[in-house]
């Protein structure tokens, strides 16, 4: 059976002022993304009838709403997972120690706050090495699903970065090795390098490439290719046996959100909510037209651990 997962990567809106060098955000619309995007994909799964993977920051479950929101979310039976402690995108240039601490840290902050011990994992920004993935071996986590293997996001993030610097600001983002983009597409067990496949590592889901070229398969390229460019980027993920499609928090946030200050770096915020709603219902339907049947990433790890 061919398989798609749908996964939320919960980034509050500081971690958008990081990636763009702005000073920290304040005022409620730096916390769009719980008290207004959460809402708005636990009532659109639930529309569509779709279980979802729910990527939780653990500094974040401190808050009173988030833990709130997140117990809705398994009130529904959609699956919590782990992305990290507090999110620094500088994860994997931090001692192998302190790697640890952030995925052990992410781990007991959700079973401390809602009861719930993650099997996967998800690094920020899609930043993995070697050592990340010894710590989650060690750590017997079931999947990770952080290696990127797409030229374009690679060369787009690495450009971005660099324009930041030259206009004065410093962006907290960083490149992984380029060798990711040697990295199978499909599932596979990690190995060392972790781009390669090897034995005993953990499952890796990769972020979704078109098959061909590999052109991001993510929210943000979705939203951006529009009602007509969305079906386009779809059909080019037919045949793939996992489609892994992720999603961000930002994906059902818009301008008039209070967040108009942050469009002209964020260029899907100017996508009106109709509309990115409409392109996931698009995407869903197409999908499942295509034979697609969709799981959690949990779910999907214990399909992938039997073959």
């Amino acid at each position: 059976m061919r398989l798609c997962a749908l996964s939320v990567d919960l980034d509050e809106v500081p971690c958008y002022h990081a990636i763009h060098g702005l000073p920290p955000a304040s005022g409620p619309a730096a916390h769009a993304v719980y008290a207004d995007a959460v809402p708005r994909f636990r009532a659109l799964f639930k529309e569509l009838g779709v279980p979802g993977t729910f990527f939780v920051i653990g500094q974040d479950l401190e808050d009173d709403l988030v833990r709130e929101r997140l117990r809705g979310l398994l009130d529904d039976g959609h699956e919590l997972s782990n992305h990290s402690l507090s999110h620094r995108y500088d994860l994997t240039r931090l001692p192998p120690g302190a790697q640890r601490d952030e995925v052990q840290g992410g781990i007991a902050a959700m079973e401390r706050a809602l009861g719930v011990r993650p099997v996967g994992f998800r690094a920020p920004g899609y930043t993995l090495t070697d050592g990340l993935l010894a710590a989650l071996r060690d750590l017997k986590v079931s999947y990770d699903s952080s290696v990127f293997p797409c030229p374009a996001y690679w060369g787009a993030k690495a450009g971005a970065i660099g324009w930041i610097a030259l206009r004065g600001r410093e962006s907290r983002s960083v490149v992984d090795n380029p060798s990711v983009l040697l990295a199978p597409a499909d599932p596979y067990r990690a190995g060392t390098p972790y781009w390669k496949p090897g034995p005993e590592g953990p499952l890796e889901f990769p972020i979704g490439v078109t098959r061909g070229v590999r052109l991001p398969y993510i929210g943000t390229s979705v939203m951006l290719a529009g009602r007509r460019g969305a079906p386009l980027l779809t059909a080019q993920m037919d045949g793939r046996p996992l489609v892994n499609l992720e999603l961000h928090g930002m994906d059902l946030l818009e301008a008039a959100d209070g967040l108009g200050y942050l469009e002209r770096h964020q260029p899907d915020l100017r996508v009106p909510l109709a509309t990115k709603e409409a392109i996931l219902r698009g995407v869903v339907t197409d999908l499942r037209r295509r034979g697609y049947g969709f799981v959690t990433l949990a779910r999907a790890a214990e399909v992938w651990a039997t073959r």
